[in-house]
């Protein structure tokens, strides 16, 4: 690899996922009798940023979700299995990674995740989506924390100013933006398309 390659670096949920969040929390908020908002509370307020960096289990976080919403082992059970049928990915952006790789562009994967994506993106056939996969769960460490870029770049081998980082969270861009990097808030397919072609492109 050149030590000039120009990689790419892209976020999963918001991005390479869209959103489902909105309408799960609004299904299960009216299931439960909940507002949209108590439901998500339930699931990522706290400490979730334990489960975030792999010092709590996501079967121990499951069981604290379910005491949150005061509701039995079944239900838990069920609202997982939706959860997880509604994480559909962009077919366009994930087109679009593979086909940086076939270029030889660098790519990674940076999430924060609980513990199983791996598991869902091999059985989903998409571990082929970029060069390496940089997890918040197994790095120990999320977003905005300098550390998790550092450690993609370090995988790709490439300096931050040879990189583009792209999120749909702007404080997780400003971290990257802080560190050298480029960067561009997701915000649709077609426009963060666009900017990969424009940075890639650079010489």
């Amino acid at each position: 690899m050149s030590p000039h390659s120009r990689g790419v670096l892209i976020d999963v949920g918001g991005v390479l996922v869209r959103d489902y969040f909105p309408a799960a929390s609004a299904a299960w908020g009216r299931r439960l009798g909940l507002p949209a908002a108590a439901f998500m509370a339930a699931l990522y307020e706290g400490d979730e940023s334990g489960v975030l960096v792999g010092r709590v289990s996501a079967e121990a976080w499951w069981e604290t979700v379910r005491e949150r919403l005061r509701t039995g082992p079944d239900v838990i059970a069920e609202l997982r299995r939706d959860l997880a049928s509604r994480e559909t990915w962009d077919e366009a952006l994930v087109a679009g990674l593979r086909g940086l790789r076939a270029r030889g562009v660098p790519t990674a994967v940076v999430s924060n995740t609980w513990p199983g994506l791996r598991t869902r993106m091999s059985r989903g056939g998409l571990l082929d989506v970029a060069d390496h996969l940089v997890l918040s769960c197994e790095a120990g460490c999320a977003k905005p924390d300098r550390r998790i870029y550092e450690i993609a770049l370090r995988l790709l081998g490439i300096e931050p100013a040879d990189a583009l980082f792209i999120d749909d969270t702007a404080a997780n861009v400003a971290a990257a933006r802080a560190l050298g990097m480029d960067g561009h808030v997701h915000t649709g397919t077609a426009e963060t398309l666009a900017r990969v072609e424009e940075f890639t492109a650079r010489r």
